[in-house]
């Protein structure tokens, strides 16, 4: 009987000692399920409201400057002189375009009978006539014009191409000049050299503009169909001219101008600055030039841009595209899209204290359950001043809340409101509005007066969108 019982109890022994770690194994695992929900839901939480939350960029406020300027087509005004031809026969040169011809040097020969062509070709059918040297300046040439090439100017390629053949066939003919010697010992010579009677920049066109004067221009040389239509006449190597044609022209003095079409208040404003810097954009060279200007009595407006130097540059150049460049401002640059305007209330001064935590603020008068009356302190930091009055936040104030002046029975109730321009200043970590003065703005960016009493100062951090914000909001890093 006492064996039987102490199976019985063995039994039941092993059975409670095997229960114990079948219940825990059964309660981990749903724990564990439990803890990994929790952190999926707070991950997808977490997801939802950083994809739902606009971001908020940063900008580092740096000093910098903005130019205002106004773009023209000027037309170029220059001394030229038109040299004609002394005989009848086939011209040939030898210089380039932009090249100076001094007093005595040849500047062309006439061949009445063809035999510098005859030369030329039977040259041509041997070996190349150009050296080394040639070539580098026809590379250079290509050079320049690739860099400086605009495909919305698509015709200055045609442009390129007759330069470019001009100054091919001016280097083949130097060297047939080398054998005039023997076409002149010849009885039956016909070649004529013909030497320069001036110094000057040589240019191998024409056009009806070289007596073109500041006092004689007029309206209708700067009207879109007059520049579009602009022509000059080219003088090719072994062209047949006749006696008294144009065969080139000198550019003899090395002051000349720009003559553009302005709104009188416009002119006004030039000659008011006497000089005004100009910018190229065939070559984005910036030159200075002295203003002059006119009226035709008929509500047009010429200014005369001059200059005593770069002639050459543009010497084969009749109507110019310029930008003139006649503000430039520096400051403080930022995004216009970081500027906002918002509005505050305007406080006379006297009703502004100090509390008793060093905070400036104003007393408001505020009323109790019972309908009796009390004065509190309300934070209202300043966002800007005048002479007379301060800009206060909004925020903690509303139209119609009453303020006590300090030591006075005297009272004002708020109302009054205006707008500043800012920024959002975010050096602490949340949107705190700062009042700038805009100096110059373009389309991306404006220049702003640099370290006013309620401004920015340079290397401060402003809210990139002003629009992604509002004031106080908590910005992390």
């Amino acid at each position: 009987m006492s064996q039987d019982r102490y199976s019985e109890e063995k039994r039941h022994s092993s059975r409670n000692i095997h229960s114990v770690p079948q219940q825990r194994r059964g309660k981990l695992p749903r724990l564990s399920v439990v803890v990994f929900v929790v952190v999926l839901i707070y991950i997808l939480v977490s997801v939802t409201i950083y994809m739902r939350t606009k971001k908020i960029v940063g900008y580092e406020v740096k000093t910098g400057s903005l130019s205002s300027s106004q773009s023209f087509t000027g037309m170029a005004i220059r001394t030229e002189e038109i040299v004609n031809s002394e005989y009848p026969g086939y011209v040939n040169y030898y210089n380039r375009d932009g090249d100076r011809l001094g007093v005595g040097s040849l500047a062309y020969t006439i061949d009445e009978s063809g035999q510098i062509m005859e030369q030329l070709n039977a040259q041509n059918a041997g070996e190349s006539l150009l050296s080394d040297s040639d070539y580098g300046d026809l590379k250079t040439q290509i050079s320049d014009f690739a860099s400086n090439f605009d495909p919305s100017s698509f015709s200055s390629v045609y442009s390129f191409y007759d330069s470019m053949d001009s100054s091919v066939q001016k280097l083949s003919n130097s060297y047939i000049l080398k054998d005039i010697s023997q076409l002149d010992s010849n009885d039956t010579n016909t070649v004529h050299k013909c030497y320069a009677k001036d110094t000057g920049i040589v240019v191998f066109s024409t056009d009806s503009d070289e007596g073109k004067t500041f006092d004689t221009v007029t309206a209708d040389d700067f009207s879109a169909k007059t520049i579009a239509g602009y022509k000059s006449t080219a003088v090719e190597n072994n062209q047949l001219v006749d006696t008294g044609s144009p065969v080139y022209k000198l550019s003899t003095d090395e002051n000349w101008s720009v003559v553009i079409m302005t709104t009188p208040d416009n002119a006004k404003m030039l000659a008011d600055l006497k000089y005004v810097k100009v910018r190229f954009l065939k070559d984005r060279r910036e030159i200075w030039a002295s203003v002059t200007t006119r009226d035709d009595g008929q509500g047009n407006s010429f200014v005369n841009l001059a200059f005593s130097n770069s002639m050459v540059g543009y010497v084969d150049d009749r109507y110019l595209k310029v930008e003139l460049l006649t503000d430039e401002q520096k400051g403080l640059k930022v995004p216009n899209t970081s500027i906002v305007k918002s509005n505050f209330f305007v406080v006379p001064k006297e009703y502004l204290t100090v509390g008793t935590s060093g905070n400036k603020g104003v007393m408001r008068e505020a009323y109790t359950q019972d309908g009796k009356k009390s004065v509190e302190f309300v934070t209202a930091s300043p966002y800007s001043e005048t002479d007379t009055s301060y800009y206060l936040d909004e925020s903690t104030l509303q139209a119609g809340d009453v303020i006590d002046k300090p030591d006075s029975t005297d009272t004002y109730t708020l109302s009054e409101q205006a707008p500043l321009t800012g920024v959002y200043n975010i050096n602490k970590g949340y949107a705190d509005f700062r009042e700038v003065e805009v100096l110059y703005s373009n389309n991306q960016y404006s220049i702003v007066q640099p370290n006013t009493s309620y401004g920015l100062s340079e290397y401060d951090y402003i809210v990139l969108d002003a629009s992604s914000v509002t004031a106080d909001t908590l910005v992390a890093n």
